[in-house]
């Protein structure tokens, strides 16, 4: 059996990706950039992507990327989750790259990896693993693509969108560049991580894989997506214990720290065992991606268990700081956000238990 606990390596990545948030991405900067005009921080962006390098973390070597696994990706996610950073990581790194690597389109990769592009899947948020090629978006027999597809996450700020459409003869993974399409940004619930409508109207697109093979891509991209979001709540519920904790200790009541009460230590001490499971269920997850073992089950079984512990955990933050947890000034509504928004990406809790059944002949 795999080994899930951190290496060196991971550690060491880890280390890497929290120090340069810590400096760059404080709750006072999210804060203050939450409900900006631009609430993407791309100066940070080209940061991780420029000096950690992960816009091309799991790209292979020879197509400009560092090789890396699953498992770092899912460590990055992890520490931008602990902080809800703004950046289009789950767009461009986890959705777009891995559907255009396994597309094998080189070219597209490359520019993704160097980080001189940003990417997103032009599908629902919502979509899950296993819902079948969409069919909102039609190509004409001179490959140019018409249609529109509603709540992409990261695509407000992308160059190159990854759009699956039904073509003259059959489904097809398509390139558009940003430009040819008309990108809408809608009014998010999440603040740090947007969605938009994309509508293309006879847009310019090169087809990158067909048939099969298409199917094949969009697939494995939100599969990866599903597993790796799955670390991302998991920093997020990481985020609500340390805070919380970090708290109560400070906030003192009849003469004694609020933390100190049975009551409280109870709730932490079940918040922190949500903490160790969903830890557990994300690492499988990433190692099952990196591995290729039992993928579609560990996927599920992470995201059927760590939305509602991202959820209760940000949830319970709020309520047990208090007053200054229900204000606009403290960050901890943004990480509830987060996580609701979370709990509808990729598929619902309710949607990957029920997919698992099937995967593993439950009975109806």
């Amino acid at each position: 059996m795999t080994d899930l606990l951190y290496s060196d390596v991971e550690e060491d990545l880890r280390a890497s990706v929290r120090d340069l948030l810590k400096d760059k991405a404080s709750a006072e900067a999210l804060l203050a950039r939450a409900e900006t005009a631009e609430p993407y921080d791309l100066k940070l962006w080209r940061t991780l992507a420029d000096e950690v390098g992960v816009a091309g973390l799991a790209v292979p070597e020879e197509l400009g990327g560092h090789g890396a696994s699953a498992r770092e990706v899912a460590v990055v996610a992890e520490e931008l989750g602990r902080c809800v950073a703004p950046v289009p990581f789950l767009g461009s790194v986890v959705l777009a790259t891995t559907a255009l690597v396994r597309a094998s389109a080189d070219e597209f990769v490359r520019r993704l990896a160097s980080g001189s592009a940003i990417g997103a899947l032009a599908v629902p948020l919502s979509t899950a693993p296993g819902a079948g090629f969409p069919s909102s978006v039609t190509a004409n027999p001179d490959g140019a693509l018409s249609g529109r597809v509603g709540t992409v996450a990261d695509a407000s700020v992308a160059d190159l969108l990854v759009v699956p459409a039904a073509g003259p003869d059959g489904p097809g993974l398509y390139v558009v560049e940003a430009s040819a399409a008309t990108v809408s940004e809608l009014v998010s619930f999440d603040l740090t991580r947007r969605v938009a409508d994309v509508t293309l109207s006879n847009a310019p697109a090169v087809l990158v894989a067909s048939g099969p093979e298409a199917a094949s891509a969009l697939e494995s991209a939100l599969l990866f997506g599903a597993g790796i979001l799955a670390s991302e709540q998991t920093g997020v519920a990481e985020w609500a214990l340390t805070e919380t904790v970090r708290y109560l200790k400070g906030r003192y009541q009849f003469g004694r720290p609020v933390g100190g009460f049975q009551s409280l230590k109870h709730r932490l001490a079940n918040l922190y065992t949500d903490l160790v499971l969903a830890r557990a269920a994300a690492r499988n997850a990433a190692d099952a991606l990196a591995t290729g073992t039992d993928v579609p089950i560990s996927v599920a079984v992470a995201q059927a268990r760590n939305a509602p512990i991202a959820v209760r955990a940000t949830e319970e933050a709020i309520q047990l700081h208090g007053g200054i947890g229900m204000t606009w000034e403290h960050p901890a509504h943004l990480y509830l956000k987060r996580a609701k928004a979370d709990e509808i990406a990729l598929g619902t809790p309710g949607r990957h238990r029920a997919r698992l059944a099937d995967l593993v002949d439950l009975p109806a």
